[in-house]
């Protein structure tokens, strides 16, 4: 068990028929994800590997338990696809899609605050339990079950991490990708209070980059709370130019806020050990988890 998501989440796939939904239904469905119907408008009565498609999100939670949905919708229609799902009762949101406008996220996101639903994204790979449920685009065979939860604002980087982490026999509770946008639905303070909570999960493990404030905000939370899980901290993007976007929407350096020398050092005053390298951080959590 992790949080957010287990093996009894029963997941409904948005643009189940374009070529990403499709792929990406095939392999979770082979990892085990319980997978109850799928939704793209004028495709209703059609099957996806078996998948039931309906035309709208109404009729599909009028004929399944529907937990969380997964939006594999493209940027302009991507936010009407989140709000069809939240006013229908679904309390999961994952947005993988890219390039939604900033307006269209902030609008989703305070609609899922007003109903008291979770939104992971957009621009993210997704959420793992290993050996449980996926409900994103990660590669699965990288993870294996275990006891540290990850925070990630990057998809590759957490991937290499997670690598990183197996290959030394460290196991995962949880791994969430909250998103390389600017504004996103989850913040890593709103994960880290989850995995304090979750008796499954013994360390965390966070991966930041530059832009924002999000881990500055982390920190204050970790001292303000006398967080009582151990922390690693990898933040990506030392060497990156000011007012340059580094990938992502949201990892651009403006004036003297967000670079990772800022991250680093309030990370380091919060009593977090942060990594010089992605590699150093399973070595880092060894040390931790032995004491």
């Amino acid at each position: 068990m992790g949080i957010i998501v287990n093996r009894d989440t029963k997941v409904m796939v948005q643009g189940i028929t374009g070529r990403q939904g499709q792929f990406h239904t095939k392999l979770m469905l082979e990892y085990g994800t319980k997978i109850v119907a799928g939704v793209t408008p004028g495709k209703g009565g059609t099957e996806v590997y078996g998948v039931p498609v309906y035309d709208t999100v109404a009729e599909a939670v009028r004929e399944h338990r529907v937990d969380a949905s997964i939006i594999f919708v493209p940027a302009p229609f991507a936010a009407s696809a989140a709000l069809e799902a939240l006013e229908n009762g679904v309390k999961i949101i994952v947005i993988i899609t890219e390039h939604i406008p900033v307006k269209d996220t902030i609008k989703v996101i305070s609609y899922a605050k007003r109903v008291g639903a979770t939104v992971i994204g957009p621009n993210t790979p997704g959420i793992i339990t290993p050996g449980e449920c996926k409900v994103g685009i990660m590669p699965h065979h990288i993870y294996r079950p275990g006891s540290v939860g990850m925070i990630s604002r990057s998809g590759t980087l957490s991937y290499e991490i997670a690598v990183s982490l197996t290959k030394s026999g460290i196991g995962q509770s949880t791994c969430i990708g909250i998103g390389g946008d600017p504004v996103v639905g989850m913040s890593f303070v709103d994960v880290l209070k989850l995995f304090r909570e979750d008796p499954h999960t013994d360390a965390v493990v966070i991966i930041g980059e530059v832009g924002g404030n999000l881990e500055e905000l982390a920190a204050e939370y970790i001292v303000e709370e006398n967080y009582s899980k151990p922390i690693v901290a990898f933040i990506a993007g030392r060497y990156a130019p000011p007012e340059k976007r580094m990938g992502h929407a949201g990892a651009i350096v403006m004036g003297r806020t967000g670079s990772a020398e800022s991250k680093i050092n309030a990370l380091k005053k919060a009593g977090v050990e942060v990594a010089q390298k992605p590699s150093d951080v399973a070595l880092l959590l060894r040390k931790l988890l032995r004491k």
